[in-house]
């Protein structure tokens, strides 16, 4: 089971008057739940949403007449009815992060570029022509296969049908009204005649004027006012006093709960009213705290939030997650109750050890799946709770109890990103250079100070030492590696500060003759070179090779030959490439 809680954010300490909330506006207006909700439908089948669509009708008639919350429970009611316990949770956490808000808008944005014919609540298209008149569709749909089809977009929501060979009738309108409702009638019916395509896109006649507030977003406000301003001192003391009533209801400084002290003395409000103002101006000011207060501030935070009455208790953590500096020297005169102590430590060790997380540190898990904080949003958690929802409803079919699903939680479904680690000292790899012997590399630095200079994004400071290694494992015969070649020829010529290394992929067999195999016949030409004179030499000699080969052609013995006989014409390349060759060391190295 997984808690979900959303609230604002407001900056600033909630009982001080001078308290800041911030909100992010989109650049739309604010859009009807019961769209957005149709959309979350949507996605859980087609066959649902237009079933839903069917059941709201005229629902738009109770927004006008019921509260705004008894509307929204209205919509949950109405959505319970094609929908799980845990899917109208997942819709109440969309409605309430808005995140269905874009894609009605961006219908709206497709209705407003056709655009609406004037005073139409309700209006189609049919193959570029408009109408908001039922007694006209019979009309347009007679030359409309004379007419350019409409796009139809990947997710619309197109009405069940069998024959797609027949006009497009694209209805823009407003669920759960009255002039959906006659459109619809009229549209379903042709569409079980055969007679159209019917597709839905939704459309307000007359968007809301209020914005559309965000939810789901972080926000950092940093302010700074060095104006003077003349201000009425009657005016703020009465607003002051306005937001310190309401405050008083619920509000808790220091441990004095004034909202009860209120009620028990009543006789004594302005009195109290002073005493709290006190108190909030001695704990808005920001002294430093000694060591040993630190010692056991987190405890203590959460002593704080567990001696708070349930129903306040969100709100008590809240107030001290956003405005822990106040909030601190006062934490510290709270006592720390010795059982919760120990079972935080014993949860902070069983969590170290099991799953590495440091006490103090943040971690999100859904169904044993861990969550990262840095690249997930309240958006991307939705899905992933979709999708294991989606996994639950589908044990649940299969037979499996509540008891069990923790079992199937445990088990290793989701594949494991396996990570490598390349020992760089192993004898199978053949270095081509060393940048801290090469003469080559002579003049360049090997102070690892270097590091630290400034240089052009993306270039590797050139020093004197093996810290970058390509190490390439090609098999020589395949098509591919001549271009692997060609990258490290790339990054040779051009001084790159990589130490380029090779493992070749080749026939272990004891009795194989190079004369017959490709990659054998060029491990045993490379030993010979560097024996001869050195690695770097026999490098540059195998990009001789590849660059034998025409294009079309594959890699052969011949190529190893030819640069052999041109470079080193004394060279005896039967007893070179032979069975019997000296030269095969690295070719069967584990």
């Amino acid at each position: 089971m997984l808690l979900l809680c959303a609230w604002s954010l407001p900056c600033g300490a909630p009982a001080s008057p001078k308290a800041v909330t911030a909100r992010l506006a989109a650049k739309w207006p604010a859009t009807s739940l019961l769209l957005e909700a149709s959309e979350f439908i949507a996605e859980e089948g087609n066959e649902k949403f237009w079933q839903f669509l069917e059941t709201v009708r005229e629902l738009t008639i109770y927004k006008q007449r019921d509260s705004e919350h008894s509307y929204y429970n209205l919509i949950l009611k109405k959505a319970g009815q094609f929908l799980s316990n845990f899917q109208i949770n997942l819709l109440k956490f969309a409605l309430s992060i808005r995140a269905y808000s874009p894609t009605v808008q961006m219908f709206q944005q497709i209705a407003a570029d056709e655009p609406p014919p004037e005073g139409c609540s309700a209006f189609v298209v049919i193959h570029e022509k408009r109408t908001c008149k039922t007694n006209e569709i019979k009309k347009l749909l007679k030359k409309a296969a004379e007419r350019p089809r409409p796009y139809v977009f990947k997710k619309e929501h197109k009405f069940p049908t069998l024959n797609e060979n027949v006009p497009v009738v694209i209805l823009y309108a407003e669920i759960g009204t009255k002039d959906f409702v006659k459109f619809h009638t009229v549209l379903s019916e042709k569409v079980q005649k055969e007679e159209i395509v019917y597709i839905l896109r939704h459309y307000v006649q007359k968007p809301s004027s209020r914005k559309m507030y965000l939810s789901g977003y972080g926000v950092e406000l940093a302010i700074k006012s060095t104006e003077y301003k003349a201000l009425d001192d009657i005016q703020i003391k009465a607003t002051n006093d306005t937001m310190e009533e309401e405050d008083d209801e619920t509000g808790e400084v220091q441990g004095f709960l004034f909202g009860k002290l209120k009620q028990m003395y009543p006789d004594l409000k302005d009195n109290l009213k002073e005493f709290r103002k006190h108190l909030i101006e001695s704990i808005n000011n920001l002294e430093p705290l000694k060591v040993w207060e630190l010692q056991d501030l987190s405890f203590q935070a959460a002593s704080q939030i567990i001696s708070t009455p349930v129903y306040s208790a969100l709100k008590v953590m809240k107030d001290i997650a956003q405005n822990f500096p106040i909030k601190a020297r006062s934490l510290t005169r709270i006592p720390v109750n010795q059982q919760m102590r120990n079972e935080i430590e014993k949860n902070q060790k069983h969590f170290h050890e099991i799953l590495g997380i440091q006490p103090g540190e943040a971690r999100l898990f859904l169904n044993g799946l861990p969550v990262d904080l840095d690249f997930h949003d309240p958006f991307s958690i939705l899905e992933t709770l979709k999708l294991e929802g989606k996994v639950l409803h589908g044990l649940h079919d299969l037979g499996i109890k509540e008891e069990a699903f923790s079992k199937f939680m445990k088990l290793q479904i989701h594949p494991v990103d396996d990570s490598y680690a390349l020992d760089i000292h192993h004898s199978s790899i053949i270095w081509v250079n060393n940048i801290e012997k090469d003469h080559t590399y002579n003049k360049w630095p090997t102070s690892f100070q270097e590091l630290l200079k400034q240089t052009y994004p993306g270039v590797i400071r050139q020093i004197r030492r093996n810290l970058y290694n390509l190490v390439l494992f090609i098999d020589p015969v395949q098509e591919h590696a001549a271009d692997f070649v060609k990258l490290a020829e790339l990054f040779y010529h051009n001084n790159i500060p990589l130490r380029i290394g090779f493992v070749f992929i080749l026939n272990t067999n004891e009795e194989i003759d190079g004369n017959e195999d490709a990659g054998v016949a060029l491990l045993r030409a490379f030993n010979y070179i560097a024996e001869e004179s050195d690695t770097s030499q026999a490098f540059i000699a195998m990009i001789n090779m590849y660059h034998e080969i025409k294009d079309g052609d594959v890699f052969t013995v011949n190529h190893v030959r030819n640069v052999l006989r041109s470079e080193f014409p004394h060279a005896d390349i039967q007893s070179i490439l032979g069975v019997d060759s000296e030269y095969d060391e690295k070719r069967k190295v584990c």
